[in-house]
């Protein structure tokens, strides 16, 4: 998989804790997709201006690296596609202190809810920046 990491927003940081850590020492795997999927509900959210998502979709997850007690990781998200009622999101885990890439996820696909918990569409078509949408 290649993900743009030009376009690529490293927004949270996260410590591996001892809580964090499988019985490998390493970061649990359960634990950092849980990180993901609120780090895309977030970035969805705040994208689409709306408080109702779902993830519906998660592709093919790589786990490339490790992460262990003490080491702070970052997750990148980038928008790939914008569909009708739904936004593709790409993401990358990194080690903050060495740059290794410890995780590629190429496809989240979150899903725009109206008040009824049903798909609507959010007339998005682009990456806006919360500073542009105030006047």
């Amino acid at each position: 998989m290649s993900i743009n990491k030009n376009n690529m927003k490293f927004h949270t940081r996260k410590w591996v804790k001892p809580e964090d850590l499988n019985p490998n020492g390493t970061l649990f795997g359960g634990r950092l997709l849980e990180w993901i999927d609120e780090e895309a509900a977030l970035y969805t959210i705040i994208q689409l201006e709306n408080q109702k998502v779902v993830t519906k979709f998660i592709s093919e997850i790589d786990f490339i690296a490790s992460a262990r007690e003490g080491d702070i990781i970052e997750i990148g998200i980038e928008v790939t596609k914008f569909g009708k009622a739904s936004l593709t999101l790409s993401c990358e885990v990194r080690n903050k202190m060495t740059r290794e890439t410890i995780i590629t996820i190429s496809n989240i696909v979150m899903v725009n809810l109206d008040q009824d918990g049903n798909p609507t569409p959010h007339g998005k078509t682009s990456i806006e920046f919360v500073k542009n949408r105030i006047k």
